[in-house]
């Protein structure tokens, strides 16, 4: 596999996951290998529940909203939903910064959002 993917998927039920396996996800290649894994995944699974779990992560680039916005548009198509889980309070400051903190919602932890997006 590609060295360069931070994003390992999985999915249980009708809820997918989406996990960034690196600390920092800044690296270029690294963001384009992730995005286009990302629409692939949805185009053969049509999840209607995605979580972007960042737990672990301290730093993504200004890229890594873009294709979390990419994903939400794409679920919206079908009425599917996306939430993150699991971020650290300042990268949480950057989706308050840019008003997405509206459209998303946020779960403390991987398994809350699991649950929570499970039952809707």
């Amino acid at each position: 596999m590609n060295k360069n993917v931070v994003a390992e998927i999985t999915k249980a039920d009708n809820v997918a996951v989406v996990t960034f396996n690196v600390a920092c996800i800044s690296d270029f290649e690294g963001v384009v290998a992730a995005s286009n894994q990302i629409k692939e995944f949805i185009e053969n699974n049509r999840p209607t529940r995605l979580i972007f779990n960042f737990d672990g992560v301290k730093f993504f680039s200004s890229q890594v909203l873009g294709i979390i916005l990419n994903a939400r548009a794409k679920l919206n198509t079908y009425s599917g939903k996306v939430a993150i889980s699991a971020i650290n309070p300042r990268l949480h400051r950057v989706f308050k910064i840019t008003n997405l903190d509206k459209i998303f919602e946020f779960f403390p932890d991987k398994e809350n959002a699991v649950k929570a997006m499970s039952m809707e």
